[in-house]
């Protein structure tokens, strides 16, 4: 793009366009992974959903590659388009509108799910949507999302009601089970392959003070509380979720000292039944003590707003990341050997392995009811190598590489498609999506028929 086309685009906007040579290009174009480091031509920063059909009908018209960015978390990196135009969300389209009485919340299309959480709390409400405050609505619902509460209500995708659509020839859309009740299919889990999304219509459910809890045992019982965890997690009442996690202990409170830098295992809690008091928290998790004495168990009632925030300050925007996911419908002898070995090894002390549970209320819901693909799954694994500096780089994507190579044959083939990295291929698009991608591929030719979405894990739109 020259200046000439740029100029032409900026007048077009409220927002702003900024190129390479501008004031603020660098911050701009930042994203949460630091190891992605793309230059795109011109990065809007759109007002209004009138920038963003502006936006694309000018990439399109251009031959422009173009990519979305909302908060910036894709490990992948996938909203920045080198050499090609970025449209960014998250000036003009940060929003949240919550209806109380109906139990909705209409929420802009670059929004965190900290500006939810926050808005939606004020209420007593909530939807299940994520871990960390700090990533976008938008990248993570279209790719099916889980979270803390996902066993006591399903993916966030199971709670999206509307998507308000900008799609690839610039026109516009709403998605719903009574409008494009196909375009709405995909959007659930068939992640930015199909349009700009504007808005979205998400159901709440009743959450407001959880229980919190840390439990962390020493590396050499991950056996036992791996095992345990397999049958224990599964069984309990679904107003009971917990991640299982290999990790370093952060060097910062609840912790004590004593445990700074230690490797271990643990899960991180969220009990979302009724009165979350000290009294009650020690009877959910007094079965913590079955596998083996915990060097450290933490429990607090606590405002769900605070928990979803509660890892932020910890692996802030800016540290170098590689991470690669599976699905498991089980917690093998085999696997648990894996963990164990690579817990050992691990490289950095910001790099860790997640295990999140993905069934009880996600279970309801018909295999293919949505584009979600893994209904049958247990758990959805994350290995993340993460170094605070560019010299870790190599180091923490080595580590990953190795423990997913060691790891993947236990799983069951796919993964969450927002825990692809940018370097894994085609065929692992269609392993996520399974009999589901040749769907997508149709409602990709209706939708997008020259895959002006490609700057995605890409679903190829199929043949006439």
């Amino acid at each position: 793009m020259d200046g000439t086309a740029l100029d032409t685009l900026r007048e077009a906007l409220r927002g702003e366009v900024i190129g390479p040579q501008d004031e603020g290009y660098d911050e701009a174009r930042s994203i949460y992974n630091a190891m992605v480091d793309k230059r795109p031509a011109a990065i809007v920063q759109a007002a209004d959903t009138s920038d963003v059909w502006t936006t694309v009908r000018f990439a399109r018209e251009n031959g422009v590659p173009f990519g979305v960015m909302g908060g910036g978390h894709s490990g992948a990196g996938l909203g920045l388009v080198e050499g090609g135009l970025t449209l960014d969300l998250s000036v003009g389209l940060r929003w949240v509108h919550v209806d109380p009485a109906a139990r909705t919340a209409l929420v802009g299309g670059g929004s965190q799910l900290g500006d939810l959480d926050h808005e939606a709390h004020g209420f007593g409400l909530a939807t299940p949507a994520g871990i960390m405050s700090t990533t976008g609505v938008g990248g993570l619902t279209l790719g099916g999302g889980h979270g803390h509460l996902t066993r006591a209500y399903g993916l966030t995708v199971d709670n999206l009601l509307a998507a308000d659509v900008v799609l690839a020839d610039g026109s516009f859309v709403k998605a719903s089970q009574e409008e494009h009740p196909e375009l709405f299919w995909a959007l659930r889990g068939g992640g930015g392959n199909f349009g700009v999304v504007t808005s979205f219509t998400y159901r709440l459910h009743p959450v407001d003070t959880v229980g919190l809890a840390v439990t962390v045992w020493a590396p050499e019982h991950i056996g036992e509380v791996a095992r345990w965890y397999r049958e224990f997690l599964p069984a309990a009442p679904r107003d009971l979720n917990g991640f299982f996690a290999t990790l370093v202990i952060a060097p910062a409170p609840p912790f004590p000292e004593e445990l700074w830098g230690q490797k271990m295992c643990g899960v991180v809690w969220c009990y979302t039944g009724e009165n979350p008091d000290e009294d009650r928290l020690t009877e959910v998790f007094a079965a913590v003590n079955e596998p083996a004495p915990p060097a450290f168990h933490f429990a607090t009632p606590i405002p769900y707003p605070a928990l979803q925030a509660m890892f932020d300050q910890l692996i802030p925007k800016g540290l170098q990341w590689y991470w690669r996911g599976d699905f498991f419908d089980r917690i093998t002898d085999e696997s648990v050997d894996v963990h164990a070995s690579f817990l050992d090894s691990i490289p950095t002390d910001l790099s860790t392995m997640h295990l999140y549970p993905v069934d009880g209320a996600a279970h309801d819901v018909g295999a293919d009811d949505t584009a979600w693909a893994y209904r049958d799954a247990t758990w959805s694994g994350v290995i993340g190598g993460i170094g605070p500096e560019p010299a870790d780089a190599d180091a923490v994507k080595r580590w990953a590489v190795d423990y997913w190579d060691a790891l993947h044959p236990q799983s069951m083939g796919g993964a969450y498609v927002n825990f692809i990295g940018a370097d894994e291929g085609q065929e692992r698009v269609r392993a996520t999506y399974r009999g589901h991608y040749d769907r997508l591929a149709r409602i990709k030719r209706t939708y997008d028929p020259d895959n002006f979405f490609r700057a995605t894990q890409d679903i190829l739109p199929a043949a006439e």
